[in-house]
């Protein structure tokens, strides 16, 4: 995903440093994205986006990201939270894909 290149009010906010709209951006393209995409779910579009958004971020600005902000969008959107407890829980595998980015590495 070309977050350059996207139209978003939120995330051109987030790309400019006000990271308190994090969460609103990933909403954003996370809906935008799944609706243009009927086999892609919004929980899941959520959480590729939101993992995406938060690598670009600290491509460009490590310091402007901490790791904690993903967890708390996540954790922060009951339909999000909600499938993730459906589908294992934070231990299941998909969570060991993510320790390596949540511990910064």
């Amino acid at each position: 995903m070309d977050f350059e290149r996207v139209s978003s009010q939120a995330l051109a906010e987030v790309l400019t440093g006000k990271m308190e709209k994090f969460g609103a951006a990933v909403d954003s393209l996370s809906r935008s994205w799944s609706d243009q995409n009927p086999e892609m779910v919004y929980e899941r579009a959520f959480l590729s986006v939101s993992v995406k958004l938060m690598m670009h971020i600290l491509k460009k600005v490590p310091s402007m990201f901490h790791p904690s902000q993903l967890i708390t969008v996540i954790n922060g959107n009951a339909q999000v939270k909600n499938y993730i407890e459906a589908h294992g829980g934070w231990l299941s595998h998909a969570v060991f894909s993510l320790a390596p980015i949540l511990a910064g590495h």
